[in-house]
């Protein structure tokens, strides 16, 4: 399953006012909404968060880098030139 871990550092550390720092927390509200209606779900693992999709590619369509292990990421992509003809 397609991951990231989610590292929330100052979200409103470069706002001057406290009306900068609503429109910031709204912003990142309308994001966490969009992507919970594309199908993400958020996830705690040893005290950390993980947003996930169990779709690689609705994933990767919004850009993110999937954090999960190489080995995990790997599928088998067949060669018809390597494989017996069908009967």
């Amino acid at each position: 399953m397609s991951y990231f871990t989610w590292k929330e550092a100052g979200l409103t550390s470069d706002c001057a006012s406290l009306e900068a720092m609503a429109s910031r927390f709204e912003e990142a509200a309308s994001l966490m909404r969009r992507m919970a209606k594309e199908g993400f779900e958020l996830h705690s693992q040893s005290r950390q968060q993980r947003i996930t999709h169990s779709d690689a590619e609705v994933f990767a369509s919004w850009g993110f880098v999937n954090e999960e292990p190489a080995f995990r990421q790997l599928t088998l992509i067949s060669n018809p030139a390597t494989e017996p003809p069908c009967p």
